[in-house]
């Protein structure tokens, strides 16, 4: 099948990997001809571009006294159904399998024969934690094996999803991995840890930390995240080199961070720079990106950064290896804080590793991350279920 495909789009509006993946491919496709509604429960916290054919529907949940949740997963079946019927869509994409995968299985239910077929993309914590947990997992292991197409970031996800969801071996997984905007996340001409001054002493930063290395790390800030692992590794370069990190989010864990840091006496060296949609600015500028997540999927941020020119230093989880290779950073084994610091340290300590490091991690982002491969990907995948036969309703 060729031609223009109408195509929905379920995802998270926050700055999270799936958003962010779910955002860039919905740009792509537009920027091709395809029409794309973006369908998600808030404004995007990454604003779409302005494409002709691209479209934002919010998903309003009314509550009610006799309900004592607002029942966002049936809003959502009822918002598709309402744009399959209006804009007679080909696919619905769901991001994430509870509840959006849920929420069109449902939908699916209603519009019958008229239904649009519908893609599941699985980005890490819907399998390894909510599919994991039995208040769940018969309903993410139903909607996932009732799904006309599903796909993974990474080899390592794609085996988690069959072994710990029992999805049956006949049903196919499609490994897509995610992928960044090489344009839009490019290195500096010339890096300026300079440009972190300012900044970090409009926060009550150490004016003697002048032009100190900077570590950085964007997330969400929740537990498996291990933000306080971050300051724990600060606080272990410092006693050897001057040292700074940045950190981009919020969630429930800044809290313990910042207690963290002040308890180790380094918060002076640390700064919060919140939800800051155009931190590639500083990120190019930054000696290395730190990840400290007990379970990365892929890791979206990483890619970024590797993008950026920036070497990645993290724990050896998940999909990690997978996105980062011996040459574009250093991998080490799970809370071993003490390792991740010494490789901090090998890297600001030599600055022709450290530029070693960078030029590899940018040519692995080109050569094996960029968008228009995935969005090819995801295009082949998209026309071969229309080729298909659809799934009768069950």
């Amino acid at each position: 099948m060729s031609g223009t495909l109408s195509v929905g789009i379920v995802c998270f509006p926050g700055l999270g990997g799936s958003g962010i993946v779910a955002t860039e491919l919905a740009a792509g496709l537009a920027s091709r001809g395809h029409r794309v509604h973006v369908i998600a429960s808030a404004p995007l916290s990454r604003p779409l571009p302005s494409f002709e054919r691209l479209f934002l529907h919010e998903v309003s949940v009314p509550g009610h006294p006799a309900l004592q949740y607002p029942p966002y997963a049936l809003a959502l079946a009822s918002r598709l159904v309402e744009l399959a019927s209006d804009h007679a869509l080909d696919i619905v994409h769901a991001h994430y399998a509870v509840p959006h995968a849920a929420s069109a299985y449902l939908a699916r239910q209603v519009l019958g024969a008229a239904a649009p077929r519908i893609v599941t993309t699985l980005h890490g914590t819907d399998v390894t934690q909510i599919g994991s947990d039995p208040s769940y997992r018969p309903i993410v292991r139903f909607v996932v094996a009732q799904s006309d197409g599903v796909t993974v970031p990474s080899e390592f996800l794609k085996s988690e999803t069959y072994q710990r969801l029992g999805i049956p071996a006949g049903v196919p997984i499609d490994v897509i991995p995610n992928f960044v905007d090489t344009g839009h996340f490019t290195p500096a001409a010339r890096r300026d840890r300079a440009r972190f001054d300012p900044v970090f002493e409009s926060a009550g930063g150490d004016p003697a930390d002048r032009g100190a290395p900077v570590l950085f790390h964007v997330s969400s800030f929740r537990p498996i995240k291990r933000v306080t692992d971050l300051v724990e590794t600060l606080a272990r370069v410092r006693r050897h080199t001057k040292a700074r990190l940045m950190l981009v989010g919020d969630g429930p864990d800044r809290q313990p961070l910042m207690a963290r840091a002040r308890e180790l006496n380094v918060s002076r060296s640390v700064c919060l720079m919140g939800t800051h949609l155009e931190f590639v600015e500083y990120l190019r500028h930054a000696d290395a990106f730190l990840l400290a997540s007990e379970s990365e999927s892929f890791g979206v941020a990483a890619l970024e950064a590797m993008s950026c020119g920036v070497p990645v230093l993290a724990y050896r989880v998940g999909g990690l290896p997978e996105v980062v290779s011996v040459d574009a950073g250093r991998l080490v084994p799970l809370h071993d804080v003490d390792a991740l610091a010494a490789a901090v340290l090998e890297i600001v300590s030599d600055i022709d590793l450290r530029a070693s490091l960078g030029r590899a991690a940018r040519r692995r982002a080109e050569s094996l991350f960029g968008r228009e491969g995935a969005i090819d990907r995801y295009e082949d995948h998209y026309r071969r279920l229309m080729s298909a036969a659809p799934r009768e309703a069950v």
